[in-house]
């Protein structure tokens, strides 16, 4: 028997290897066939096709969101603008018709009539607070003013209605509002009885007011 047919010796630490465990080895050391790494290399270039086609997708996909929105908000100012040609209409009418005062007056209320009626289909609500609690969400306070026969807080004059958009705030109402006045009893009240109490001179000064 020869060196190369002998048995690896047991004394070396190293378990015999078997005959499946050496043609695991030498198939791991074998190299990758031509037809798997032509396999690898389509199927990595299908799968960097399938990313650039998703992205391209994605790209159109915001592109046509961005498009949509800007024709929606085009289409809605266009649409409130359709609604007030017509009341620029009858301005120019009450302004070439003349005529008295109440002719004139009975134009102009027309046309209010008509912008609130327009501005109102597209969602558009005023508010009017006057006798209501001060609400800082929605009203902007002008002034504080003592106002007799008014609960403190009360709006008691509105300068300016408030205008909301469906639920959003575009502008706040431009009120005053009532303050509390001072209580009538301070206001009556006699100032020698706010005063602090004088203490009462000592003896030995009473003596000598009395001999100067």
């Amino acid at each position: 028997m020869t060196d190369e047919t002998k048995p690896h010796a047991a004394g070396n630490g190293q378990a015999p290897e078997t005959p499946e465990q050496a043609r695991g080895l030498e198939l791991a050391e074998e190299p990758q066939a031509p037809d798997a790494q032509e396999a690898l290399r389509r199927e990595n270039a299908d799968l960097r096709d399938q990313l650039l086609r998703r992205r391209a997708d994605f790209e159109n996909y915001k592109k046509r969101v961005e498009r949509e929105r800007a024709s929606a908000g085009h289409d809605a100012v266009a649409a409130l603008l359709k609604d007030l040609v017509p009341q620029l209409d009858n301005l120019e009418r009450a302004l070439q018709a003349g005529g008295d005062g109440a002719a004139l007056k009975d134009g102009v209320l027309m046309i209010q009539r008509g912008l609130v009626s327009a501005l109102e289909a597209h969602g558009l609500r005023s508010t009017d607070p006057h006798g209501l609690a001060f609400d800082p969400e929605s009203h902007q306070a002008l002034s504080y003013d003592e106002a007799p026969g008014h609960e403190d807080g009360t709006v008691v004059q509105v300068f300016a209605k408030g205008y909301f958009h469906r639920e959003r705030l575009l502008r706040p109402a431009l009120v005053q509002v009532a303050r509390g006045a001072a209580p009538a009893d301070a206001a009556a009240q006699p100032a020698s009885a706010t005063e602090p109490a004088r203490e009462a001179p000592a003896d030995d000064a009473i003596v000598t007011d009395t001999l100067h």
